[in-house]
C-alpha cells in the first residue's frame, strides 16, 4: 500500500455504524507496552530505537491480525505524509513530529495499528464506528496476545505493565469515544459537562486526541486511570459515562427544538447551502457547517445523507488529504478553494444519486 491509496479508501470506523443518532463516530482502545530489554523511549538511542523496530516488525509477521500489515518510517517521509496518517488517526502529532527511528504498521481496513517508538515502545490501537467500545477492547486484546507471545513485555507483578509515562502504568488502557456535541456547546452546558468528566477521573480532549483542540463541536472522551481498575472496568465505565452524555446531548437537542425551532432548522439548512455552494472554505469554517449538518442529520433533517457520507467528506477534505488528492503542493489559500471545490461536488453527486 502507498500513502495515496488511502485517501480513495474509507476507513473503516468512518462507515457510521451503531452511529446513536448520529452522535458518535468512533470508538477506539489504546495500549501501552514496552519491551523489557530495551531502554525507555526518553532513553533510547537510534540503534535501540532501530532494534524495537526490528522486533515488532518480526513479530507482526507471525501475526494472525498485523500478517498483511502495511508499515511505514516516519522519518522516510515527508511531513505532509506524515500529517495524513494523523488525520486518519493512524498516528499521534507527537509521532508525526518526532525525532529519530519511528513507525506505524495498519490493517488494510485501518481498524487495528501500532505506532513504534512513539513515547513508549508500542502504542498498540483498535478503532471501530459508533458505539463500539467493547469490540474495539477485544480487538486491540487479541491483538495484545498475539504480539506478546513473541516480545518480552516490561511488565512488574506489583505496578501491572511499565509505561514512560506513570499515568499509563497498570492496565496501560486508554478507552476513548469521538462523540459530536454540538447542543450542549449551543446551550453552553459542556463546561459543565467537562468538569462533571474531570471528577469522574475521565478527560476531554480534542479532534485529534492529546494538545488539541476540539473542531466542529466532536470531543474525544477517555479514561484517566490505569492502575488499580480492570480492563473490562475501565470499558464498561467508558460506555456507561458515554451514554450520560449522549442522554445530555438529546435533552439539549430537545430544548432548542422547543425553544429555538425555526432558528435551528435555519442553522441547519444556511450551513449546508454554504457548503453546497461556496467557492472557499476554510479548515474551520467547513468543520463548524458540517457539524450544523451532522446535527441535523441527528434531528432527522437531512434526509437519506448518512453519517458515513459525513464521515468521509469529514476526512478528505483535512489539509494534507486535499494535498495528496491534488497530487502538487498547495497553499493554504489554494487548500481552501479546493476544499470547497471537493464538497461542492460531493455534495452534488449525493443528490444525484
Amino acid at each position: 500500500m502507498n500513502l495515496r491509496e488511502l485517501v480513495d479508501n474509507a476507513a473503516r470506523w468512518l462507515s457510521g455504524e451503531d452511529d446513536a443518532e448520529g452522535m458518535v463516530v468512533s470508538c477506539r482502545a489504546r495500549l501501552a507496552r514496552n519491551l523489557s530489554a530495551s531502554p525507555f523511549a526518553p532513553k533510547a538511542t537510534l540503534d535501540d530505537q532501530e532494534r524495537v523496530i526490528e522486533r515488532v516488525l518480526g513479530a507482526a509477521q507471525r501475526s494472525r491480525q498485523l500478517g498483511n500489515a502495511a508499515f511505514f518510517k516516519m522519518n522516510a517521509l515527508q511531513g505532509n505524509e506524515r500529517r495524513l496518517l494523523v488525520e486518519r488517526h493512524l498516528i499521534s502529532p507527537a509521532l508525526a513530529d518526532s525525532k529519530g527511528q519511528r513507525g506505524v504498521l495498519f490493517s488494510s481496513d485501518e481498524s487495528l495499528s501500532v505506532m513504534i517508538n512513539e513515547e513508549d515502545h508500542l502504542r498498540l490501537q483498535a478503532v471501530l464506528p459508533g458505539l463500539q467500545a467493547q469490540a474495539a477492547w477485544q480487538q486491540v486484546d487479541a491483538l495484545d496476545d498475539d504480539l506478546g507471545g513473541a516480545l518480552d513485555y516490561a511488565h512488574s507483578a506489583q505496578w501491572g505493565f511499565l509505561t514512560a509515562c506513570p499515568t499509563n502504568t497498570g492496565t496501560g488502557l486508554r478507552v476513548s469515544v469521538l462523540i459530536h456535541l454540538p447542543a450542549l456547546v449551543l446551550t453552553e452546558d459542556m463546561e459543565r459537562v467537562m468538569r462533571g468528566l474531570t471528577q469522574m477521573t475521565f478527560t476531554v480532549r480534542g479532534f485529534y486526541g492529546e494538545g488539541t483542540n476540539a473542531l466542529g463541536n466532536l470531543f474525544q472522551i477517555s479514561n484517566q486511570s490505569t492502575m488499580g481498575v480492570s480492563e473490562e472496568e475501565i470499558v464498561e465505565k467508558l460506555a456507561e459515562v458515554t451514554r450520560q452524555i449522549m442522554e445530555h446531548e438529546r435533552e439539549a437537542q430537545t430544548a432548542l427544538l422547543k425553544e429555538a425551532s425555526s432558528q435551528v432548522e435555519d442553522k441547519v439548512w444556511r450551513a449546508y447551502g454554504l457548503l453546497a455552494h461556496a467557492r472557499v472554505l476554510s479548515s474551520q469554517e467547513f468543520m463548524n457547517l458540517l457539524s450544523a449538518v451532522r446535527l441535523g442529520r441527528s434531528l432527522g433533517l437531512m434526509g437519506t445523507m448518512s453519517s458515513g457520507f459525513i464521515n468521509q467528506l469529514m476526512i478528505i477534505t483535512q489539509p494534507s488529504h486535499l494535498q495528496a488528492e491534488a497530487g502538487v503542493d498547495l497553499s493554504p489559500e489554494e487548500r481552501d478553494v479546493r476544499r470547497a471545490d471537493v464538497v461542492r461536488r460531493r455534495l452534488a453527486e449525493l443528490g444525484a444519486a
